[in-house]
């Protein structure tokens, strides 16, 4: 995990590079960054895949990164009509949460009550 750490900085680099573009309306440097800014967050997210809290956020940062780049490509060069095609994306990003904090964290905490309980009643005994 620790290697993935210096990704992550990269990644919040590259994501504000490409949002700055955008509100600077630095169209070609702002549609570059797309690509390295979506690259690093799938590659963060794939390193991170065993780990379910890792994963599920990683997947929701990837969703929210191309609904981010979906909004600002309708902005810059489609007269802002492509926001209903990022909604989608900000959607999907807020199920995976919705889904890891509904049923995933609390089956989690619930295991891991259950250890703790387990582990203290073999201590006692």
């Amino acid at each position: 995990m620790k290697s993935v750490r210096k990704f992550e900085n990269l990644h919040i680099f590259l994501w504000l590079l490409k949002d700055t573009c955008w509100v600077m309306e630095l169209k070609a440097l702002g549609m570059f960054m797309i690509l390295p800014t979506v690259a690093v967050a799938v590659m963060i997210t794939v390193k991170t895949r065993k780990v379910n809290t890792e994963l599920f956020h990683n997947l929701a940062v990837c969703c929210w990164i191309l609904a981010n780049s979906i909004w600002m490509t309708g902005e810059f060069f489609f007269d802002d009509t492509f926001r209903p095609y990022a909604t989608v994306f900000f959607i999907i990003g807020l199920l995976i949460m919705s889904y890891y904090y509904l049923f995933l964290q609390h089956k989690a905490l619930k295991l891991h009550a259950e250890k703790r309980l387990q582990n203290e009643e073999s201590v006692s005994v």
